[in-house]
């Protein structure tokens, strides 16, 4: 099982109910993936969200997102935390 952490990009002026919203779709849908959304965030100014999610590859991952309607720029495996 590895984690990641993916970048959204053009998100400008998100609000906290949409990232909510947005959460909640990938949560729906993560099962089926083997996949497990942690936590995201979000720089309305920026337009950047942020997911970090446990799966078991990048591509499960971006299944979830392309189901739940947004998909992912970028997916970086982080293989090491403290």
């Amino acid at each position: 099982m590895g984690t990641f952490m993916d970048v959204h990009h053009g998100m400008k002026g998100i609000t906290a109910d949409q990232l909510r919203a947005a959460h909640q779709a990938d949560l729906a849908n993560e099962k089926a993936e083997g996949v497990h959304f942690e936590r995201a965030w979000a720089d309305p100014a920026e337009g950047v969200v942020y997911c970090l999610s446990t799966g078991p590859s990048a591509g499960a991952v971006q299944r979830v997102h392309e189901k739940s309607g947004h998909l992912a720029d970028e997916i970086h495996e982080v293989p090491l935390a403290v």
